[in-house]
């Protein structure tokens, strides 16, 4: 009888032992929105704008502003050649209408917009409002409008400060009078890409973090802020009492 007890003790230490040495080397994958930071990497590759990155606004057609807005970055246009309000509107940047250097960044626009429209590796399917969530890193689509209507939209990095968010969105993206992107746990402007299949269009005050590539018009009523890029294809960049801040490289 006492044999066969610790022949039962002897066995279950060992069962106990290969439990944890195979635990020890065995690590399960990231499931967004669940996991710790330790268990979370950037998965999403870094979306490069290459001549449009000196931009904190580029467009298509038109540049038009109203009021005192303050750009901090360059302003590009091409193959519109119209500019309007600045003055009041302030530049602290350079001023490209049509020349070599906003048709270049056009270009290497439509180039970055076709790549992030183009991946769907690992792509999370989104909805409608995202208003009041909060998103980890990843590839996010939509296939048709998105809104942050009901609610701050937070962005968590997890700890890791070179992860990327990227948001395609079939059809026209909206942000309602007074709500924010939060970016949190190590994320930044510079690596969360908006590419919207239409327009943009931002209610008054909105704090917004993030690189739009628009194809058609972003349109910022008064008191909006943005640290990112409002870049359009073909369509028009309208403001109105706002700050632009083009994030550092």
């Amino acid at each position: 009888m006492e044999k066969q007890q610790l022949k039962s003790m002897l066995l279950g230490g060992l069962l106990t032992a290969l439990v944890a040495a195979c635990s020890a080397g065995y690590s399960t994958s990231a499931v967004p929105g669940l996991g710790s930071a330790s268990t979370v990497r950037p998965a999403t590759p870094f979306l490069d704008l290459r001549s449009a990155t000196p931009f904190a606004i580029l467009a298509g057609s038109t540049v038009t502003n109203t009021r005192h807005t303050k750009v901090f970055g360059n302003v590009g246009l091409s193959p519109g050649i119209s500019i309007t309000g600045f003055p009041p509107g302030v530049i602290h940047g350079r001023v490209y209408i049509h020349d070599r250097l906003a048709r270049r960044a056009q270009l290497d626009l439509t180039r970055a917009y076709n790549d992030a429209t183009g991946r769907t590796h690992n792509r999370i399917t989104l909805s409608g409002n995202i208003g009041g969530q909060t998103l980890y890193p990843g590839l996010y689509y939509s296939t048709s409008s998105l809104a942050i209507s009901s609610g701050d939209l937070t962005l968590d990095a997890r700890g890791h400060s070179g992860a990327v968010f990227l948001f395609q969105i079939g059809s026209t993206f909206t942000m309602t009078t007074g709500l924010r992107v939060i970016l949190t746990n190590g994320a930044s402007a510079r690596n969360v890409f908006w590419a919207v299949g239409s327009s943009a269009t931002f209610g008054t005050s909105c704090s917004f973090y993030g690189n739009l590539l628009v194809q058609k018009s972003i349109s910022m009523a008064t008191g909006t802020v943005m640290v990112g890029r409002a870049l359009s294809r073909v369509g028009a960049v309208t403001l109105q009492k706002n700050t632009i801040v083009k994030p550092a490289r």
